[in-house]
């Protein structure tokens, strides 16, 4: 028999707050994160800004052994998964370590290392002056490795990579494990430190970033008329699954429970969504189908919308290739033109805004969208401007990667 699977600890580090209070108090107001680079000289670059973390310092969470040996994605994977798991607030003490493991997620791993560390050998004439912490700290996995080490959890360990849809596909196997017994409690979610020169200046070549320099916090306006790209960012969001039993034995406070969860892939193009969102419709599809759901069912979506103009619309194609052309009672919004998109970790901060507004009934924002797409229908409302008190009861997550991934999750109230 398949288990229930919940969430019972969120962690936050964002470019709109460094825990979760204060991330989730800026995303109901609407408070933009973008500005002009700090971290590196952009000013050569087709864009020039991005959503930093801003007053980050290691030395506040972090030993210097540990900020020695880890990359600025581990850093904050560690941070958010300690609040997760304070949050949560189970006694590991009484719990077989091996029925606790971690799934996370990055897009990139540990590119200031790579970045840095190549420039080292190239300004060394040829001879190697490589770190001997260059390797672990690059690899992408070892985040989870991390977070299991701080905490002794010895289960299930692994790490997903499938670009801007990586959390929500890591929430998705951690749900999948819970549920057919591999563990009682999987740490999930994901982190990203893409905010390099070498990293930024790629994407800033693809032009897949808005180039509105003159006024960087209005950049990111998805379903706009006037979108020109996403706004980058950086930072870590953790989640806590837990089998549903077990937190009812244990007392622990329950967020919302997962009921579905579905990937797919457009099998279309490297970087661009299907411009008819067809993959995107059956991952929707299908884990509105393992939710024993439709679309009707649903209160709020938290879309992918990046605020490019081809991707923000096949989203609302495979929206409405689910509700038809019937108004109905589902709420939209596009929080990523708070936040910035924080790639591989996108889908987790996404997951925790879903569950927050189920807690708070309240649906955040969509900030910047002065004038809808008028290829977006009447029958689809989508919440801008200010915060929407709603009656939260489902709410899905959307992510989508560069490699045509798709990953959605369905979160219902306990």
């Amino acid at each position: 028999m398949l288990r229930r699977v919940v969430i019972t600890g969120v962690g936050a580090l964002t470019p709109v707050g460094h825990d979760v209070q204060t991330f989730w108090q800026h995303v109901v107001n609407g408070q933009s994160s973008a500005a002009t680079i700090t971290r590196f000289d952009a000013s050569l670059f087709r864009t020039q800004f991005a959503s930093e973390l801003k007053g980050y310092d290691a030395t506040n969470y972090l030993s210097r052994a540990d900020i020695k040996r880890t990359d600025l994605f581990t850093q904050y994977a560690l941070i958010a998964s300690d609040e997760a798991i304070k949050d949560a607030g189970f006694d590991f003490d009484k719990m077989d370590p091996f029925d606790v493991g971690v799934i996370w997620g990055t897009g990139q791993g540990g590119m200031e290392t790579f970045e840095e560390q190549v420039n080292e050998y190239a300004l060394g004439n040829g001879q190697p002056r490589f770190s001997p912490f260059f390797i672990p700290k690059l690899l992408a996995n070892m985040a989870s490795g991390m977070i299991s080490i701080r905490n002794g959890y010895m289960g299930i360990n692994y790490t997903t990579v499938s670009a801007c849809a990586t959390s929500n596909t890591a929430i998705m196997d951690a749900f999948n494990y819970i549920r057919v017994g591999k563990a009682k409690i999987i740490i999930s979610g994901g982190s990203e430190a893409p905010l390099t020169p070498a990293s930024f200046g790629g994407f800033s070549a693809l032009k897949a970033m808005s180039a509105r320099n003159s006024d960087p916090a209005a950049a990111s306006r998805p379903f706009d008329v006037d979108r020109d790209g996403f706004v980058m960012a950086e930072g870590a969001g953790a989640l806590v699954l837990e089998e549903y039993d077990h937190a009812v034995q244990r007392g622990a406070h329950i967020y919302g429970e997962i009921t579905g969860a579905s990937m797919t892939a457009d099998a279309y193009h490297m970087t661009a969504t299907h411009p008819e969102g067809i993959g995107a419709a059956k991952a929707m599809q299908l884990a509105l189908t393992e939710a024993n759901i439709t679309m009707a069912d649903v209160d709020y979506l938290n879309a992918h919308a990046t605020s490019t103009s081809v991707g923000d619309l096949s989203e609302i194609k495979a929206v409405l290739s689910l509700t038809g052309t019937e108004k109905t009672k589902l709420k939209i919004s596009a929080t990523k033109s708070i936040t910035g998109h924080l790639l591989g970790a996108a889908g987790a901060i996404e997951a925790i805004i879903c569950l927050l507004s189920m807690r708070d009934s309240v649906i955040p924002p969509t900030i910047n969208t002065t004038v809808l797409d008028p290829a977006i229908p009447d029958n689809l409302t989508i919440v801008t401007k200010e915060a929407l008190p709603a009656n939260v009861a489902i709410a899905m997550s959307n992510t989508f990667g560069f490699g045509g991934h798709n990953s959605i999750v369905v979160f219902r109230k306990v």
